[in-house]
């Protein structure tokens, strides 16, 4: 039908296609044969088919020696493809081209382990590894494969079915051809692993076959997900299926109701594009060259047939071809056709129903709809309504505990102290475990409980004959990940490597291993103890800001205030006095400058809060130290070289030998009866000093011995008790989510108040550390009064400056810097007669009692004592000169010589004249 199709509508074409059946009977040396005959005796320049991926393979080879392309239309191995064959092509889907649609479907569903069964032979094996990396991308494991021979019987199909039943994954993905399929799901169905609970998906290796089922196979796949190339209908595929099943039934008339699968579809296209490629080189050689002589005898031998001359450019003609078929657009690329969309089928009723798609851009969608171009949710599957196995629209959770299996075998540690977490009672005579308790062991069994689905299991201890313990908790762990036991319950850390080797549950206690020490009763106290509430450097850093704020207070008062004036030595007492005074407020000495009284306010308030802090941390002091704990520091036990404890079989051994401690400093103890008999020796009697252990025993040590020691720094982090199960196990995530409904409801405090001690002691874990307070506590109060305080003298200076300002301009400009320095402090050192807080005084005579020097203004300045503002400089427009006189004596070089040998200095008016005792308009006025 495809030459007769194709002809009819290409009639101009020159070249026309001969057929050369051969029928190999489904034998792989049948398809050498009859592919050696083709291609020795009739000398074909093509070959479609064979049919199935064994008997391609011997094929594949002669036509890549003889330059023959082979086209099979029902090759699906993807096996064939590692053969490179230029001359081979593929005009079906690829086996591997379905691996993304079955795991987005494992994906979809949460399931994150499968069972694959497949067809052993090179059909079924050719799929498997890529189907394994397709579920390992998603996370997915691979629990087992099942190789069915084609030859199985049915006893050996039930033995491999009843194996898979003792699983517990119930996730099971099937690949092989329709024939043993039926077997494989009659004998599933009669064992009863057909039923809620289970996932069947199978491939198109049976889903393109659905015309070859009978009713009755049809019944005992009732559930089962289904990956199908999907062809879209077209008015063609129509007229051409019906113009087929017209045909057939004239040439079989005795067979009713047959339908034509995709393999004779793509049979019709694989023709069509041979056609198209022989008439694209009809102007070629068609002839073949032999190698050798052929005999006489017409044999077969694989050395004696030719070569085609013009296979090279037919592989080319054959690549660059390009139609639309009845499957859809045909084009190969490396010999291959391009994926294409699948259909996802559910088996049900009498037959298939259409639940979904695949397509490699969207995944997976209810509809193919080419302009939605939403990605699929991973965890909301786009599908439409699925029946599962078992008559049931509740999806398979894929794995579960088999009833009819073995329980689970649950490894329990044995140790003779801390009962209260694991507590094994061992019979000598039976050499067995009569019960097994404690708080692990109810924990673990209100997480079963709390699991969706029953859990059968049993406690196995870790012990030897005599009921002694087998090994450490990671010898424990060990068996757990060499298969000895399914699970390992009981007081086991989460730590690094043991993850290695197993997965652990979320945990169930407090994290954390903690270092604990005796308290001591300190009655001496030290004669010093009132120095320790400040640190050396909060010391140094408050005394010398009492310092600084004295001097900045005297600056400001100095020159309007008697309180701070008077001989030197008398003027820095009265400052610190006043500083230091402030730390009790009682300071007498008034303040009258507004920026000193700024300064002070800020400064008091900064002296309120580190009395009140030296208050409350000396209180502490005094009260904490009498219970001191006798180690507060791990290096002192370094240093020392102190004895310490840790609980036998415990990971802590390998922190403190990383911490340095070698093993004589190392004592192990099994119970806390026994660990507060160690620190009742002490280190210098064979006893330890402090001990190392996870946090849940120091809570039960600690209630037991209540007041007799306490925890103190460091911590060291860990993730707390959890449940080990082998690593990739499903039972890790329901278990964790399990422990999460217990901690997090009243279930675990009922736990913890039957197994420990709830007496009322203070907190273990508040660390015993220096009460001291440092600078870093108070470095913004520091901060505040520093930069008030430079505000201020900023201030003054500024307004000092400026008021004297009229001083510095009438300088020589040749008086050094220091000169100038030297005037404007002996300025600076005299009262202000202007300030408020002398105007009911005699300007004149406090001057003459209380300087050394005075300043004289030749003019009629009523006020002599003091320099005269700019304003009234301004005014006096007679005035010749400005100068100082010492005991009534000057020099023009403007020097000053000490106790009356010289005037101080002299500082001429702009005209520069001579010196003058008075002005010539007014009377002679002596200066003193």
């Amino acid at each position: 039908m495809a030459l007769s199709d194709f002809y009819a509508t290409h009639a101009s074409y020159r070249t026309r296609l001969v057929l050369n059946p051969r029928d190999s009977n489904r034998d792989v040396v049948g398809a050498a044969a009859a592919g050696l005959d083709l291609i020795k005796n009739v000398q074909v320049q093509a070959i479609i088919g064979p049919q199935t991926s064994m008997e391609a393979n011997f094929v594949i080879d002669l036509g890549n020696k003889s330059q023959v392309p082979i086209i099979s239309f029902s090759a699906t191995s993807p096996s064939l493809t590692s053969l490179r064959s230029p001359y081979f092509f593929r005009a079906t889907q690829n086996d591997s081209s379905q691996v993304k649609a079955i795991s987005s479907i494992v994906q979809a569903f949460r399931w994150r382990e499968a069972v694959l069964i497949y067809i052993d032979n090179e059909f079924g094996e050719g799929i498997i590894p890529f189907l394994t990396d397709a579920l390992q991308e998603i996370n997915a494991r691979v629990t087992y494969r099942s190789a069915i021979p084609s030859s199985a019987t049915d006893d050996q199909i039930s033995q491999e079915l009843y194996k898979l039943m003792t699983m517990s994954t119930r996730v099971f993905i099937v690949h092989m051809p329709p024939s043993l399929g039926a077997r494989l799901f009659a004998m599933a169905k009669q064992i009863g692993i057909m039923r809620e609970g289970y996932a069947w998906v199978v491939t198109d290796g049976i889903t393109n076959l659905w015309s070859l089922t009978d009713p009755s196979t049809i019944n005992t796949m009732q559930g089962v997900l289904g990956v199908r190339t999907y062809v879209p209908r077209t008015n063609e595929l129509e007229n051409f299926r019906v113009r087929w099943k017209r045909k057939f039934q004239q040439n079989n008339p005795t067979i009713i109701n047959a339908e034509l699968n995709i393999f004779g579809l793509w049979a019709y296209d694989a023709t069509f594009a041979l056609a198209m490629a022989i008439e694209n080189v009809s102007m070629g050689n068609f002839s073949f060259i032999n190698r050798t002589n052929v005999s006489s005898g017409g044999g077969t031998d694989l050395e004696t047939f030719g070569t085609s001359q013009i296979g090279p450019q037919l592989i080319q003609a054959l690549t660059s071809t390009k139609f639309k078929g009845l499957t859809g657009d045909i084009r190969f690329v490396a010999g291959q056709l391009q994926s294409s969309v699948f259909q996802i089928v559910n088996i049900n009723g009498n037959g298939e129903r259409r639940v979904g798609f695949w397509t490699p851009k969207l995944g997976l969608v209810r509809e193919l709809n080419l302009a939605n171009r939403r990605i699929n949710s991973t965890y909301n599957p786009n599908l439409g309504p699925i029946i599962w196995p078992g008559d049931t629209t509740s999806p398979p959770r894929g794995w579960e505990i088999p009833t009819n299996g073995k329980k689970l075998r649950i490894g329990v540690p044995v140790k003779d102290g801390f009962n209260q977490f694991v507590k094994v009672i061992w019979d000598p005579n039976l050499h067995t475990a009569t019960s097994v308790t404690g708080y692990c062991i109810d924990v673990f069994n209100a997480a079963m409980a709390a699991m969706p689905h029953a859990v059968t299991y049993e406690f196995i201890p870790f012990a030897t004959p005599n009921g002694k313990s087998a090994g450490t908790y990671n010898d424990l762990i060990f068996q757990v990940y060499n298969g000895a036991y399914d699970a390992a319950v009981g007081d086991t850390t989460i730590v690094t490597n043991r993850s290695l080797y197993v997965d652990f549950t979320l945990p169930y206690t407090e994290s954390g291993v903690s270092m604990i020490v005796p308290i001591r009763d300190n009655q001496s106290k030290n004669a010093w103890v009132f120095l320790k509430p400040l640190t050396w450097d909060l010391w140094v850093t408050s005394g010398c800001f009492f310092v600084f704020i004295g001097f900045v207070v005297w600056v400001l008062e100095h020159r309007i205030n008697e309180d701070f004036r008077g001989p030197p030595l008398h003027q820095a007492g009265t400052s610190f006095w006043f500083s230091f005074s402030t730390m009790v407020f009682a300071h007498r000495e008034r303040v009258v400058s507004n920026l000193a009284r700024f300064v002070v306010v800020i400064w008091c308030f900064v002296v309120l809060i580190l009395t009140q802090s030296y208050t409350a941390s000396l209180t502490s002091l005094l009260t904490v130290e009498k219970l001191q704990p006798t180690v507060t520091d791990i290096n002192e036990l370094l240093n020392k070289r102190e004895k310490v404890g840790f609980q036998q079989g415990s990971f802590v051994q390998g922190i403190l030998k990383g911490l340095k401690f070698v093993d004589s400093q190392l004592i192990e103890y099994q119970s806390p009866e026994e660990l507060n008999d160690l620190f009742v020796k002490g280190s210098a009697n064979g006893g330890i000093a402090a001990a190392f252990d996870e946090i849940p025993y120091m809570n039960l040590f600690l209630a037991k011995y209540c007041g007799k020691y306490t925890t103190v720094e460091p911590r060291f982090k860990t993730d707390g008790f959890g449940f080990a199960f082998p690593i990739g196990s499903p039972l890790v995530a329901d278990v964790s989510r399990a422990i999460l409904n217990v901690t997090q409801g009243d279930k675990m405090k009922q736990i913890e108040d039957a197994w420990f001690n709830k007496e009322s002691c203070p907190d273990p874990y508040t660390s015993v550390s220096s009460n001291s307070l440092g600078v870093d506590s108070f470095w913004g109060l520091f901060l505040i009064a520093g930069v008030a305080s430079m505000s201020a003298l900023i201030i003054f200076a500024a307004m000092f400056l400026y008021e004297h300002m009229h001083v510095l301009l009438r300088l020589n400009s040749e008086t050094s810097i220091w000169r100038r320095i030297l005037i404007m402090s002996r300025i600076f050192d005299q009262r202000n007669l202007n300030s408020h807080t002398f105007r009911k005084s005699e300007l004149g005579d406090k001057s003459r009692n209380d300087s050394v020097d005075s300043i004289g203004i030749a003019g009629g300045s009523p006020n002599t004592n003091c320099p005269p503002s700019p304003s009234s400089n301004s005014n006096q427009t007679e005035q010749h000169f400005v100068f100082f006189v010492h005991h009534g004596r000057t020099a023009e070089n403007g020097d000053m010589t000490p106790s009356g040998a010289a005037s101080p200095d002299i500082f001429p008016s702009p005209e520069r004249r001579s010196i003058e005792l008075s002005n010539s308009n007014e009377p002679r006025e002596q200066s003193v």
